[in-house]
Order: structure tokens, then C-alpha cells, then sequence
């Protein structure tokens, strides 16, 4: 049996890895998975063997809990309540590291206050932790807080030096780090969210000759729907009577509406721009192509084991370490002093230099200032893990439509019959597209805004074939469309039309003829044209040494001509919403590390299983909320900006760690061989604080 359930309680990826290993060491476990960025445990396991209360009693004996899902908004909320007050109680404390008259048992039950309450679910998890004898950054925080705390308080009495403030420092910036890790955890998890909201909530059913209005849980296979014209189709199913344009974007991605008539598949939730359809239902609940894209996005990101932070892979080592030499130093100073309290002052020395200020801020702060820079130049970064995921990218996929092109229909070129005015033919075209909504009678208009009108009667518009009107002042009959609205309507296409439609269809153009009378006197060329910045973003990543692919679900002549036009690598033609995650994975066997640009709900599943989903702004909420980074512009430019600016965060995340190590390395020794008393332990600790923010500042311009 394969389910799935959530943990609470995890704090780090190492609560993964404990709850990974309890649930695996269960016998009839065949598989377990664990996976920290959304508190979920996917699992595989034999119930001749094992029961599901089995199961959730091992999470529980881990210290950890079962619920029915984990909010991380909520998380968020907890967090950012708890910077504030750590802040507010720890802002006079501070005061101490420079007002050295500022002492007494005020800065001490402030600080405890801090230490105990704001900070009690570092504490907790390092208990939880502590009884499988992992370590972590909490281990480290708890350790590191609750001795700076107690020590200090010792000291107060004993009229030494106190060092309240490098407690609550601890406390205030890693919950600050805290408040971000869940503000962009919540953020991920309203992908699927938005996908269900896409579903369609009612349908018209004809039953027994009547229309009635029911909820889609009531419909059920071979019930026939009606749909009329700016509808939403209910479910997947057949036509059985009526033709339509309709706008599968939200499925494929593509802006061009696609024309079906009786006998044509339609999909749940894509919308009839024009016609009255019955649809007889085929596929429901899981079976529905929405469905199969939610099933694969929240499979996707499952899939990603997320990547434990560097302080966090340490620590495991780190804190047992610093634990034995606090331990030596303090029998090695009482053996050969003889006085306990020469033996506390380097064993508390020793703790302090090993606290973890420094680790604490070195991706909170990065990040802090990153996301910041990247703000300002349109790019969204969600979390430290996409900075280090985007250093190793060699090969980007950018979907077609909406990303390197505009992601709507456009008049790109114009032919006539050469004996037709040029005037009169726009003023046609402008009368006919005027009274239509469909996106390519729009673009036309959008071309002929500016030409004068005459007015029509008889105005027909004919689902997937064009428009049709006669004009009142000469009885002329007017058409617009394809060439299947042509030959129903009897007119003719000249053999000078007919090459220019060739040579426009070769590039991937549709094309919409313009018939007065019984003669086709000319014809507009439509496609969607690439952004201005696309080359250039193309030639950027080429430069940076990376292959560039172009995935769309556009046909063959388009594609080439789009990947022609950009000095794209390789690429896709014809591919539908599934085979897009399918083609991702492809290059990732590989040996690809894949960062895939789009902006559609189609391209949520690519996004996610993308080892780096660059999601458009202009796009989907879902495909925004399913991307890793997301560009708010929309400029495909944005692309070499977000890499270079995550590379460079990235390089400086891991040279803050390395000076946070360094100064543990260094002074932790001179601490135990008592060289270093605890208030200049608290001072290295405070200037290794100062230098990973100050290097962090560095991220503000990417160079």
C-alpha cells in the first residue's frame, strides 16, 4: 500500500533524516520517504505486516507528531511573532555590549525570557534530537544560548564579566531566519491549491430533455453537459453536438484557440470562446487531464530530498566535538588547578566561541540581501536552496509562448490581391473582427484600429472558421477566416495569395483570408512574436557556457522557426502538458542539470520537476507558485540576472559558513588553553557576526 501523511514538528532537514530512518527500520516498510519542505511522508509498505498506527507510532517515538497537514503560514506567523518579541527584549540587553553600566538582574530576566520562552522550540528540538543522539543547528543553538544564559547568570552573582547579550542575539537572528524559511514555504505550497481552484465547481446536465444545474460530484460518466459560448468545459469528455473555438491555454500554453467540432476531445476547465456545445463526460476525478498535471506537480516536488544546509551537515560532527573539548578542558584545568572555578572559566569560554551566531546568519542574511537586489531588478528568489541549485545549471529550457514570445496573437505581415485597395481592405477587416471577441479577430483589430468602418448586417460568426457579414450600403458579402471558411463560403483563393499563405504557413504562421464578394482579396499573417530581449538572454546563457533548448507545443515549422530566429541550441515541437515534465527528465538522465523557464499551469509540472523552475510573472499563479525563482516582468533577460545573482549569493553563503568555522577553529583551541576569556569569546563571536553581514552586503550588485 502507498500512502502519504505529515510530520509536525520537524525543524530542520536532519528531522527528515530521523524520521526517514525510524519509519525504515520498521519491518514491512518497503519504502520510505521523508520530505522536509512540505512535513510530508510518502510511504510504501505491506499491511499484512504492518498497520498505519504502527507506522505514526514510530514518528511519535521519534519526538515528533502526525497531523493532517502542516501550514506553513502558520509556521511563518509563529516565527515572525517571535522575532519581534526576542527583539524588543533583547534591543537593552544588547545595550550591554556597550554600556558596560547598564548590569544587574534586569539585562538577566530579560534574557532569560529570550532564552527560555522566545527560544523554547530550539531547546525542545534539541531534546527530541538528543534522545537519537543526532545533532543539528538547533542542538547548537540550544546549547550555545542555554550556557551563555546560565553561565552569565552564575557570573552576575559571582561579580564577573556576564554575556546575556550573545544568548539573545542568537534567539533574535535565527528566528529572523525562521520567519523566511516558512514565509517561502508557504508560498510553495499554494501551487496545488491553485491548481484545484481551477477546477470547475457546476455544470448544466441535460437529462430527459431539461437543463438543470448541478455540482460536478453529482455528474457522472456518459452525462451530457451543456456549454455555451465564455463557458468553462465542466469535465473531460466527447462532443456530441456543436463546434467551438476553444481556449485550451491553461492546458497546453499555447494562445492560439483550437477549433473542434462534433466528435473532438475536450478537456475539465478549458474555456468555449465561442458555439453552444454538448459534451458527453468520459473521465472524472483522477482520470481528467487537471487531474494528471496536479498529480504530477505533487509528485515533482515530493521527489526533490531537499538540500541540508552546510551548518546543518556539520553539526552532527560539530556539536560533539565542541561538547568532548568543552568536557577535557574543564578535567584538564580542575586536575591541574585544583579550583572549579578555573576550570568553568575556559569551559564556558570554550562554549561560547562555539556559538553559533555566525552559522545562524550566514544564509538568513545573504538571502535577506539577495532577495532585497533581486527585488529591484524583477527577480523573486524563494529560498537558500535555489541559490545553491542554480550554480549548478548547465542546460536551460525555455517554453515558447508567454516566455521568449509575447503569449498572444499578433498581425505580423499583410498581403493584398493587387488590384483591392489597401483602404478598403482594412476598412472591411476592421467592420468584421469589431464585433468578435476571439483572440485573433482582436489582434486584427488591434492592426486596423485606426481605419473607418461600414456597417454590416448578417454578421455570422462560425466556430473555428472566421467571421461572415453582408455590407448594408453595396449587399456585398463579406468573410474572415481560414481557408475552410473559404471554400464554404465559395470564393476563391488567387494563385499570388495562395504562395504568400506558403511562405507564411513555412514560418509558422496561421493565416486569415479577407474575401469580398466572390474574390479572397487579401490576407493577414498571425503569429506570436518573440520578446525583444529573447536573443539577447539566448546569447547571454551561451556565454555562460550553457546549452539552450526550446519546448513548445506549437508544430514543427514553428518551433524551427522561433529556435532559428533566437540562435536556440535544440528544440521540442508538439509536446503536450505531460511529455513537457517527461522532457525535463529526459535531459536529466542525461546528466543535464536543468533550469526550465515557462508561465502556464501546463508548465507547473516542468517547473517543479526542473532541478531549477524559473517561473514567468506575467504567467499562472500556479506556475508561479511552482517555480523556484520567479521573474516579475516577465523579461526572459531576467533569466541571466536570477542565475548570476543566485551564483553569487550562493559563493557568499558558503564563504559566510566558512568564516563562521574559521573562527571556531581557531579561537576553540586557544579558549580551552585558556588564552581567551569568555568576554572576548563573546566579542570574536560578535565581529565573526559583523563580517558575514558586511559580506553579505555584497550580494546587493551582481558583478
Amino acid at each position: 500500500m502507498k500512502t502519504k501523511f505529515h510530520i509536525t514538528g520537524m525543524t530542520c532537514a536532519s528531522c527528515a533524516k530521523i524520521n526517514e530512518s525510524a519509519l525504515t527500520d520498521l519491518k514491512g516498510m518497503k519504502s520510505a520517504r521523508v520530505n522536509y519542505a512540505n512535513g510530508a511522508a510518502y510511504i510504501e509498505f505491506d499491511e499484512s505486516v504492518l498497520s498505519i498506527e504502527e507506522i505514526k507510532k514510530a514518528v511519535r517515538d521519534a519526538g515528533y507528531d502526525v497531523s493532517d497537514g502542516v501550514s506553513p503560514e502558520n509556521e511563518a506567523k509563529k516565527y515572525f511573532f517571535r522575532f519581534i518579541l526576542s527583539l524588543v527584549l533583547a534591543l537593552p540587553v544588547a545595550a550591554t555590549m556597550f554600556f558596560m553600566g547598564i548590569q544587574g538582574w534586569i539585562p538577566a530576566v530579560l534574557s532569560a525570557f529570550v532564552v527560555l520562552v522566545a527560544g523554547r522550540h530550539f531547546h525542545i528540538s534539541f531534546l527530541k534530537k538528543l534522545r537519537k543522539l543526532k545533532f543539528n543547528m538547533d542542538s547548537l543553538i540550544s546549547i550555545g544560548t542555554l550556557t551563555a544564559l546560565f553561565y552569565s547568570i552564575w557570573a552576575l552573582t559571582a561579580g564577573r564579566e556576564v554575556y546575556f547579550e550573545t544568548a539573545v542575539l542568537i534567539i533574535v537572528f535565527i528566528n529572523l531566519g525562521k520567519w523566511f524559511e516558512y514565509k517561502s514555504k508557504g508560498k510553495a505550497s499554494l501551487a496545488i491549491k491553485k491548481l484545484l481552484e481551477m477546477q470547475v465547481k457546476k455544470a448544466v446536465r441535460i437529462k430527459d430533455g431539461k437543463e438543470e444545474e448541478v455540482d460536478i460530484e453529482d455528474l457522472e460518466v456518459g452525462d451530457v453537459v451543456l456549454v455555451r459560448s465564455g463557458e468553462k468545459i465542466a469535465l473531460d469528455g466527447e462532443i456530441i453536438e456543436g463546434e467551438a473555438s476553444l481556449d485550451e491555454s491553461m492546458l497546453t500554453g499555447e494562445s492560439m484557440p483550437v477549433y473542434k467540432a462534433e466528435g473532438g476531445e475536450v478537456f475539465g476547465a478549458t474555456i468555449n470562446l465561442d458555439g453552444v456545445l454538448k459534451v458527453k463526460v468520459t473521465k472524472m476525478g483522477k482520470d481528467t487531464a487537471l487531474a494528471h498535471i496536479i498529480e504530477m506537480v505533487e509528485h515533482a516536488q515530493s521527489s526533490k530530498a531537499p538540500i541540508q544546509h552546510l551548518a546543518d551537515k556539520v553539526a552532527g560532527v560539530f556539536v560533539p566535538v565542541i561538547l568532548g573539548i568543552a568536557a577535557t578542558t574543564f578535567v584538564l584545568w580542575f586536575l591541574v588547578s585544583g579550583d572549579i572555578e578555573k576550570a568553568i572559566i575556559p569551559t564556558v569560554a570554550v562554549l561560547i566561541i562555539a556559538c553559533p551566531c555566525a552559522l545562524g546568519l550566514a544564509t538568513p542574511t545573504a538571502i535577506m540581501v539577495a532577495s532585497g537586489a533581486g527585488a529591484n531588478m524583477g527577480v523573486l528568489i524563494k529560498d537558500g536552496e535555489t541559490l545553491e541549485k542554480s550554480g549548478k545549471v548547465d542546460t536551460v529550457i525555455f517554453d515558447k509562448t508567454g516566455t521568449l514570445t509575447e503569449g498572444k496573437p499578433k498581425v505580423t505581415d499583410v498581403f493584398l490581391d493587387k488590384d483591392f485597395p489597401e483602404e478598403k481592405f482594412l476598412k472591411i477587416s476592421h467592420s468584421l473582427v469589431k464585433h468578435s471577441n476571439h483572440p485573433i479577430s482582436k489582434a486584427i483589430g488591434a492592426y486596423t484600429k485606426d481605419a473607418d468602418s461600414t456597417e454590416l448586417i448578417g454578421f455570422k460568426e462560425k466556430g473555428g472558421m472566421g467571421l461572415e457579414a453582408t455590407c448594408k450600403a453595396h449587399n456585398a458579402s463579406l468573410a474572415l477566416g481560414n481557408e475552410a471558411l473559404m471554400k464554404d463560403v465559395g470564393v476563391d483563393i488567387g494563385e499570388g495569395l495562395k504562395k504568400a499563405a506558403t511562405e507564411f504557413a513555412a514560418k509558422g504562421q496561421s493565416i486569415s483570408y479577407v474575401s469580398h464578394g466572390d474574390k479572397v482579396i487579401g490576407l493577414f499573417a498571425i503569429s506570436d512574436t518573440a520578446k525583444e530581449t529573447s536573443a539577447k538572454a539566448v546569447s547571454d546563457l551561451h556565454e555562460m557556457g550553457m546549452e539552450v533548448a526550446l519546448l513548445t507545443g506549437d508544430n514543427e515549422k514553428t518551433a524551427a522557426a522561433v529556435a532559428k530566429e533566437l540562435g536556440i541550441d535544440t528544440y521540442f515541437a508538439g509536446v503536450l502538458p505531460g511529455d513537457k515534465a517527461s522532457v525535463v527528465k529526459k535531459m536529466q538522465d542525461d546528466g543535464k542539470f536543468v533550469a526550465f523557464v515557462g508561465d502556464g499551469i501546463n508548465d507547473a509540472p516542468a517547473l517543479a520537476q526542473a532541478d531549477l523552475g524559473i517561473a514567468i510573472g506575467t504567467g499562472t499563479d500556479v506556475a508561479i507558485e511552482t517555480g523556484d525563482m520567479v521573474l516579475v516582468k516577465g523579461d526572459p533577460a531576467k533569466v541571466v540576472s536570477a542565475i548570476k545573482l543566485s551564483r553569487k549569493t550562493y559563493k557568499i553563503i558558503k564563504q559566510n559558513l566558512f568564516w563562521a568555522f574559521f573562527y571556531n577553529i581557531v579561537f576553540v583551541p586557544v579558549a580551552a588553553l585558556g588564552f581567551l576569556q569568555p568576554i572576548f569569546g563573546s566579542i570574536a563571536m560578535s565581529f565573526s557576526s559583523v563580517s558575514v553581514v558586511s559580506n553579505s552586503l555584497r550580494a546587493r550588485k551582481i558583478s
